[in-house]
């Protein structure tokens, strides 16, 4: 077993798809990906988290945990979340991905589908619960690090966020290691970071973040 691998959560394992050894999860197929028997690829190359877990960096994901998911876009990341989490939130604001989500939730009793803007959190405050183990944030907006931190009253005090920084969303002009700095400076008014790493053998111009509540 690899380091990267030790970071797995349960119901998360190694499968070896198309003579490739990927990540997979046990749940129906969302996105046309490969699947063997019950298990489905998780396609890193599509995926921030997935990325982020193949670079073995620590999210404290375990198996089991309750998840807000902000930027859930048409379900393709946060279904695999839902096949090895508890009760999993999934916020998107763009109602033609959200019908794709429905799909997603279906055979996932878990997974609950929310239209709303993460940006705004008072709108769906009443609906998740308080306490969330995880906090995953996706977003392609300006103001990633504010939408972080109006989102901080979901997550327990001993929770993760778990953060895909977009630098071109931030500021297509500026250079990725610029924008990083700044988001990561706003962050740590409410959060202490504790992991960093570029995600661009996945995704150019990324950076994944895992923090903790201050």
């Amino acid at each position: 077993m690899t380091d990267a691998d030790a970071s797995l959560p349960a119901g998360v394992r190694r499968r070896e798809f198309d003579g490739r050894d990927r990540l997979a999860t046990r749940g129906e197929p969302v996105y046309g990906e490969p699947t063997d028997d019950e298990w489905r690829a998780w396609d890193a190359g599509r995926s921030k988290l997935g990325g982020m877990l193949e670079l073995g960096m620590e999210t404290g994901l375990s198996g089991g945990e309750t998840v807000l998911y902000l930027g859930a876009a048409n379900g393709t990341t946060v279904s695999h979340v839902a096949d090895f989490a508890g009760p999993t939130y999934a916020v998107e604001f763009s109602p033609r991905p959200v019908r794709d989500l429905l799909d997603a939730c279906e055979p996932r009793p878990n997974l609950f589908p929310l239209l709303k803007d993460a940006r705004r959190p008072e709108t769906y405050a009443h609906v998740v619960e308080a306490d969330c183990d995880v906090l995953v944030q996706d977003v392609a907006t300006r103001g990633q690090a504010d939408v972080a931190v109006r989102n901080r009253q979901f997550l327990a005090d001993d929770g993760r966020l778990l953060l895909a920084v977009k630098a071109r969303s931030e500021d297509v002009a500026a250079a990725p290691d610029a924008v990083f700095e700044e988001v990561l400076a706003e962050l740590k008014s409410t959060y202490e970071v504790l992991e960093t790493r570029r995600l661009d053998r996945f995704h150019e111009d990324h950076l994944g973040v895992v923090a903790t509540p201050r």
